[in-house]
């Protein structure tokens, strides 16, 4: 009796398996689709591509920000090397995507961070982008994230007015 047979000698006779009928070609043709089973798990997966793809869109997109801020001479050198990376990831099928005063809707694909009340707004407006949307061939890996801007209410009702008017 064979050592990788043994366990099936161990349960009842109705419930053994029989030991397959390969030939040694069957084997290694099993062995060699195993193998290749084992190259393909090992490779990263798109997220982890997507994830770092997003990052980068990101820290890019805050660099230019800031220097667009300031107008030195060592800046517009920068200036012009995050241009040629953006277009770079452009290429590779990229594109960052900044709500900054943009009209908002509660049906928008974004996380809100932050409500604040503004006088000088008349609808929900986007005030800051704090992460932009990142988008890979039109397919979203990095979900916004923004302050929204509401219209301050003319008319506040004070608890004292709120309980006379339910007497």
């Amino acid at each position: 009796m064979k050592g990788r047979n043994w366990r099936q000698w161990r349960q009842h006779k109705a419930f053994r398996i029989a030991a397959p009928r390969w030939s040694g070609t069957e084997y290694d043709d099993l062995d060699r689709c195993l193998a290749e089973l084992g190259d393909v798990l090992e490779q990263p997966s798109p997220d982890d591509d997507d994830d770092a793809l997003a990052e980068a869109a990101t820290n890019l997109w805050r660099a230019r920000r800031k220097l667009a801020q300031g107008n030195d001479g060592q800046g517009k050198q920068a200036a012009r090397y995050l241009r040629t990376c953006a277009e770079a990831l452009a290429t590779a099928g990229i594109t960052v995507q900044d709500h900054d005063g943009e009209p908002f809707h509660a049906g928008r694909s974004v996380d809100v961070l932050l409500y604040s009340d503004d006088p000088e707004v008349t609808v929900e407006t986007v005030v800051e982008t704090v992460r932009p949307a990142v988008y890979h061939h039109d397919r979203r890996i990095q979900t916004a994230q923004v302050i929204v801007a509401v219209p301050a209410t003319t008319h506040r009702p004070d608890s004292a007015d709120s309980e006379d008017s339910h007497a």
